[in-house]
């Protein structure tokens, strides 16, 4: 396994240390009702989201949610004929345009929602939260920073929220970083910093930082729960939209979920959601770029966060900008030890010419971190998961972000894989 790594070549590897629910329970940190307590939170703030965002948001009351919408034939190619392959939509959410939205928004309400009910904005945790849109609670809140170290997606739904209520924010952003990310952030009113080092030494000065100012809230995409929780909702909702479509999930037909991962939090907090509602049945494939596989090689060695793709002579420059970094979040590489099904990699050359076929064949508009989750269905099948052995199965392939990218922006990944606009 090393071997590979160090030489950038697309690997899968089946997680040994996978449970079944009931024997991995005791060893989770998120519990099932921690996750259920997220999504009431967002379900009591969203009257404040749709008058935050009306354009966006009114016509759903302020929930944030995305399609399940049928892949082609092209996306089974290497399948059995009883497989069926879906696109989760999140690269088309409303407002933030990725899959960072419900973690991000989460994590801006908790800090929120802790301020105001203390400084006694909201007279209850029961108050209508609309109560925060108003210029009073804007000026409160202008007193407050909220702060965080991004590669981009995360840091424009934590800018987007934040500005919105009032917050000065500041995003530490690493140098895999894209322009257009950075724009639209200044755009927002949110403070930019660039650092020529990477993800993790970016969100280290934010941390730093804030550790000094009580009215800094760092929200630390490595380690922070509210972030995890708030991806997780995306999971408990899978019933119901699965349900809506005619799906069901069983033992008999289990639903596979290809995630692309970066430091773990959003990946891993769909994983342990859906697992939460669906069980057993419910399978999670972390999908990588070679040049950054730091969850693979954190649960691999058995290290956690405490190993480095640097360590194995890869440099974590990636096109894929959303999965650069060097280590995988503590929290999550401990709670997906018991929970991933496998992790996989995918070839740097191999990243536009998925975008280029995505936008071919399905008319997507993914971005290369997105698009690389398209080769988990083919690749779970040949490596023979022993959940799907035998069993027709529901491939969810999870669209995490593309939908906001420039014209130029995807035009310059297409030529990449020798396609114009």
């Amino acid at each position: 396994m090393r071997q590979a790594l160090e030489a950038a070549k697309p690997v899968f590897w089946k997680n040994p240390g996978r449970l079944p629910l009931d024997a991995a329970r005791s060893r989770l940190s998120v519990t099932s009702d921690a996750v259920r307590a997220a999504a009431d939170r967002l379900a009591r703030f969203a009257p404040l989201l749709a008058a935050l965002f009306p354009g966006a948001l009114a016509a759903t009351g302020g929930i944030i949610e995305s399609d399940l919408l049928p892949l082609g034939d092209w996306a089974a190619q290497g399948l059995p004929p009883g497989d069926s392959v879906w696109l989760k939509a999140d690269h088309l959410l409303p407002v933030a345009g990725s899959v960072k939205a419900r973690g991000g928004f989460h994590a801006v309400l908790c800090v929120a929602e802790s301020l105001a009910l203390a400084a006694g904005l909201l007279p209850g945790a029961e108050a209508d939260t609309r109560a925060l849109a108003t210029d009073a609670a804007r000026a409160f809140f202008a007193g407050h920073t909220l702060s965080v170290g991004s590669t981009g997606n995360l840091g424009l739904s934590i800018g987007i929220l934040g500005r919105a209520l009032g917050f000065a924010v500041t995003v530490h952003m690493s140098a895999e970083a894209k322009v257009w990310k950075k724009e639209m952030l200044r755009s927002a009113g949110a403070t930019v910093v660039e650092h020529a080092g990477d993800y993790a030494a970016a969100c280290a000065v934010a941390r730093a930082q804030a550790a000094h100012d009580p009215r800094n809230h760092f929200i630390d995409d490595e380690n922070s729960r509210d972030l995890f929780l708030g991806y997780a909702v995306a999971g408990l909702r899978l019933p119901g939209q699965l349900a809506a479509k005619g799906m069901e999930v069983s033992s008999d037909r289990p639903l596979c979920l290809h995630l692309p991962c970066g430091v773990g939090g959003a990946p891993g907090g769909i994983a342990l959601g859906a697992r939460y509602a669906l069980g057993d049945a419910a399978l999670a494939v972390f999908i990588e770029p070679t040049q950054a596989p730091c969850m693979l090689w954190g649960l691999a060695s058995g290290r956690r966060d405490d190993a480095d793709i640097r360590e194995l002579g890869l440099t974590g420059l990636t096109l894929a900008d959303g999965l650069a970094v060097p280590r995988p979040s503590g929290l999550v590489a401990k709670l997906m030890e018991h929970v991933v099904d496998a992790l996989a990699t995918v070839a740097e050359a191999d990243l536009p010419r998925l975008v280029a076929r995505a936008r071919q064949e399905g008319g997507l508009r993914l971005e290369p971190s997105a698009a690389v989750a398209l080769v988990g269905p083919a690749m779970s099948r040949a490596a023979e998961l022993p959940v799907l052995a035998g069993r027709p199965a529901t491939h969810i392939v999870w669209a995490t972000g593309g939908g906001m990218l420039p014209d130029d922006d995807f035009a310059a990944v297409l030529a990449l894989a020798g396609e114009g606009r």
